[in-house]
């Protein structure tokens, strides 16, 4: 089905300033020098000198943006995990009652946690991408740089200790050490680009006697630094002479393997790939089973040499934009624009929106976002082609529709969608 976005664009906006400016702040090279010789393929350190804010990221989350969440802001599990000598202590030691009109059971206390972070336990805040503005803006810029959802945490090391054991990732990570001084030790992957079900546990034997021979890196980051990490590479971090804090942006990259999950759901339409095997089959019996195999593969390639890219970009679409959510929306304000809105009004779409824009009919359009599918009569699509690409902010100026009246039924529709949002 033909799109009718920019071209080029389909849903994902071309790259602004602001996450190119994310990505600087994380490596100190330019970006096609990155995406050709580094990303998914091997380490990058980057000091602070090399970086455009050399002062480091306290700007982004400090020491005492984290006493406050641990303090003040009601935090609950999942929230916060906390580890020592590479194990995770069991939420209920450090959680409980939230008091009066929070009768709840998870609540972080803030005594408690005191008192694992003295004994040396490292504390990790997740999910910062969703809870602290400043990390909310630059995982939204950010994602838009790597074209990949982004999930934020923060590890807050007591001095001289590791909170985990040398482990890999099954994401690609960017390490920005906020205060502090730790050691990374890292070794090459023991199996390169593994996927989420294939986590470093299944083989901690490799891992621990990879961990045993020379280091490729060994390096302390100090303030202001910056490590980006491939998924698969193995490592290791303790804190030097004094507490440490330092951010993880981890990459849920899409990989091959999920375009092949996608085919496999797809080819459920194959009536040949959903015969039944034969009546008592021995599925013990390699003899037996050989046959079935052969016509089944036979079957399978000839359905992979019709696969559809529309229906695969389809599916891997309903996979990636859920995980990466635009900017965040102000519900009290948005609903006041709605009643006050005007032909005078301005309004811009929301920030890190992916969308696209395909026909549907005869009559209709489709505005396809992360969460939903928008159905609008045909003649709107010049106006929201203009405002989803801001081509045009006052409604009074909307093209392509025969009054204002037209256009602020439009305006107000997808600014109740939270497609737009007050300029």
């Amino acid at each position: 089905m033909p799109t009718i976005d920019p071209p080029g664009g389909h849903g994902r906006p071309a790259v602004p300033s602001a996450a190119l400016a994310a990505l600087a702040r994380c490596v100190a090279v330019e970006p096609d020098k990155f995406a050709a010789a580094h990303w998914g393929r091997t380490p990058l350190l980057s000091r602070a000198d090399e970086l455009p804010n050399p002062a480091g990221f306290t700007d982004l989350f400090s020491p005492a943006d984290a006493d406050e969440l641990l303090s003040r802001r009601g935090l609950r599990t999942p929230f916060l995990r906390i580890a020592r000598d590479g194990q995770l202590v069991p939420a209920a030691r450090w959680t409980g009652g939230g008091g009066a009109g929070a009768e709840i059971s998870d609540q972080v206390l803030d005594e408690r946690v005191l008192e694992q972070y003295a004994n040396g336990a490292t504390l990790v805040l997740q999910g910062l991408h969703r809870t602290w503005p400043a990390l909310i803006d630059l995982a939204r810029d950010l994602g838009l740089a790597v074209g990949q959802p982004l999930q934020v945490n923060a590890y807050l090391t007591p001095p001289g200790n590791q909170g985990f054991a040398t482990h890999y990732d099954t994401h690609d990570v960017f390490v920005l050490q906020v205060d502090g001084r730790k050691r990374w030790r890292i070794h090459p992957p023991v199996l390169p680009d593994p996927l989420e079900r294939q986590p470093w546990g299944g083989r901690a034997d490799e891992v621990g006697a990879t961990a045993e021979g020379p280091a490729a890196l060994d390096v302390v980051l100090a303030p202001g630094d910056a490590l980006y990490l491939p998924r698969g590479w193995l490592h290791s971090a303790q804190a030097q002479e004094s507490s440490s804090l330092h951010l993880t942006i981890g990459v849920r990259a899409l990989t091959r393997y999920a375009i092949v999950e996608e085919l496999l759901a797809l080819a459920a339409e194959d009536p040949r790939l959903r015969a039944t095997l034969p009546f008592g089959v021995d599925l013990a019996d390699p003899d037996a089973v050989e046959p079935e195999l052969t016509e089944t593969v036979e079957a399978l390639r000839d359905w992979l040499l019709r696969a559809d890219p529309t229906a695969v970009a389809g599916r891997l679409r309903q996979r990636a934009w859920p995980a990466a959510r635009p900017a965040p929306i102000r519900p009290l304000a948005q609903a006041a624009a709605i009643r006050e809105l005007t032909a005078d009004s301005t309004v811009t779409v929301r920030a890190g929106l992916r969308w696209q824009l395909v026909p549907a009919g005869a009559d209709r359009i489709a505005l396809r976002v992360f969460d939903r599918t928008i159905s609008l009569p045909a003649q709107c699509a010049e106006a929201v082609r203009a405002l989803l690409t801001g081509a045009v902010s006052r409604v009074g100026d909307l093209r392509g529709l025969e009054s204002d009246a037209d256009r602020l039924v439009l305006t107000r529709r997808l600014l109740h969608e939270a497609i737009l949002i007050p300029a």
